[in-house]
């Protein structure tokens, strides 16, 4: 299982939320090319950064950052938040992003999310299906819409899709551990998906129950930041 530590930009700052609501902001570095090396000389070999400035606007506005951490350590990349269109992507790629996140832009416009599928290639695009009660939320997960997590996921894997992260908003930021369940139904209906758990993780033990479920990888943030998770700890992994 890959292990991708998180880093979740605003204003070029290194921050975290809670249930992705912007007023629980919380700044843990104003570097964040300090927190990326810092995962780099863990060994650490991947990471998941989100433009939260970009979500909220629906544009990519923190890609200098990406440029910057791209150019300047080893890490493979995938990067989201905002990206709603041809440009928005290009520049994704052109900034040194290994993968791109598609969800918003897949639940509102799949004419435009399947052709970047065609173009790209399904290795270099996520599909991003964070969920909300069950349902797809979009839009920096302001926006509930009425699509079922596990059909969302389904109607794409038809179309090539083959890496999926999946954030239960309820867990994320919150340090109670992950939507186990959530996981379980989904590979249990799609066993050949490449499923990327992502919000709560607080725990080694955490890690590995994952592990065990057969998740392509586990994202962690606030559990590092505050030390929940040693970066020491995930050797083993």
């Amino acid at each position: 299982m890959r292990i991708i530590p998180a880093i979740d930009i605003i204003d070029e700052k290194c921050v975290r939320l809670s249930k992705g609501d912007y007023a629980t902001k919380k700044i843990y570095n104003e570097d964040p090319l300090e927190v990326a090396q810092q995962f780099e000389d863990a060994g650490l070999r991947y990471l998941h950064l989100v433009d939260l400035d970009g979500a909220k606007a629906k544009h990519i506005i923190n890609w200098k950052v990406l440029e910057k951490l791209a150019a300047k350590t080893q890490l493979q990349i995938d990067f989201g938040g905002g990206i709603k269109s041809d440009s928005d992507l290009r520049i994704a790629f052109e900034c040194g992003a290994s993968q791109v996140i598609g969800g918003s832009i897949a639940a509102k416009n799949p004419v435009t999310f399947t052709s970047w599928l065609t173009t790209y290639g399904t290795e270099r695009i996520i599909l991003g299906a964070d969920a909300n009660n069950g349902k797809i939320a979009v839009s920096g997960w302001q926006e509930e819409t009425d699509q079922e997590v596990g059909s969302f996921i389904e109607g794409y894997v038809k179309k090539g899709i083959q890496h999926v992260i999946s954030t239960d908003i309820a867990k994320d930021g919150m340090l109670k551990g992950p939507s186990f369940e959530l996981y379980a139904s989904l590979l249990a209906k799609l066993p050949d998906l490449k499923l990327i758990a992502s919000g709560g993780v607080s725990s080694i033990d955490d890690l590995a129950k994952l592990r065990e479920q057969k998740l392509e990888g586990a994202i962690i943030g606030k559990g590092i930041y505050e030390g929940k998770i040693h970066l020491s700890d995930l050797s083993d992994f």
